[in-house]
């Protein structure tokens, strides 16, 4: 790497080994906070959704009730098109989203989405669904559908009280979502499925926070703390 780039990027690398025992800890805490929220770990259980998507979506939305369908609620988060009739004719024409609503929330289903899309393995309706828009329209456009899609997936899951069924997401339908609450054994792998993922993301917070107690005992002591230790 050439020294230039060095100088630049060596102030950034610094700033974040000093956040990364920080972002440790307040994964340790949301972990710990979340394991006794069952909506957030039947969340969890969808593609491309962690826990921080899944706590999001739970604050921000509040309750599944609230919304009467999944338009309805993407349309709350501003992710449906803005509609403009021009030209006298009546013709209607969508443009970009709307964005209203909770922009933080907005950005972490669209990280989710492009998630789901990068993931190259697996065989998820949702990917394909997107794919294909992606391959047609763009993968812009495609992100922006799947975090929509996404957002009715989770209220609906929400709603209903089930975990993540892939068929059932294919068929995207309050009918179709609720046949999947028929399924023990698909509950139970799912389920099973959201363990693997906790368990998961507990050995990454455990090394961030064997990284942030190295961190803590390699950290010179200053010496105004030197003086009050005396």
């Amino acid at each position: 790497m050439p020294a230039e780039t060095r100088q630049l990027v060596g102030p950034l690398v610094t700033a974040l080994e000093m956040l990364t025992p920080q972002i440790a800890l307040a994964d340790a805490a949301l972990e710990q906070l979340c394991t006794h929220e069952p909506v957030i770990v039947r969340l969890t259980t969808a593609p491309g959704v962690g826990l921080v998507v899944a706590a999001a979506f739970v604050s921000v939305v509040d309750e599944a009730k609230r919304f009467h369908h999944a338009h309805q609620l993407a349309s709350y988060l501003g992710l449906v098109p803005l509609e403009d009739t021009s030209g006298g004719r009546g013709k209607q024409r969508l443009g970009s989203i709307t964005k209203q609503g909770n922009g933080y929330l907005r950005a972490l289903l669209t990280q989710a989405a492009h998630t789901i899309l990068r993931h190259k393995s697996g065989d998820d309706p949702l990917r394909r669904w997107a794919k294909a828009i992606d391959e047609r329209r763009g993968r812009h456009v495609a992100v922006v559908a799947l975090a929509r899609r996404l957002s009715g997936v989770l209220w609906a899951m929400w709603r209903d009280g089930m975990v993540y069924d892939a068929q059932s997401a294919a068929v995207a339908s309050a009918k179709g979502l609720r046949l999947q609450a028929q399924s023990i054994e698909q509950q139970a792998q799912s389920m099973k499925e959201a363990a693997a993922k906790a368990r998961r993301r507990q050995r990454s917070i455990d090394k961030g926070l064997g990284v942030a107690r190295a961190t803590a005992r390699s950290r010179p002591v200053s010496t105004s703390r030197r003086a009050s230790m005396h």
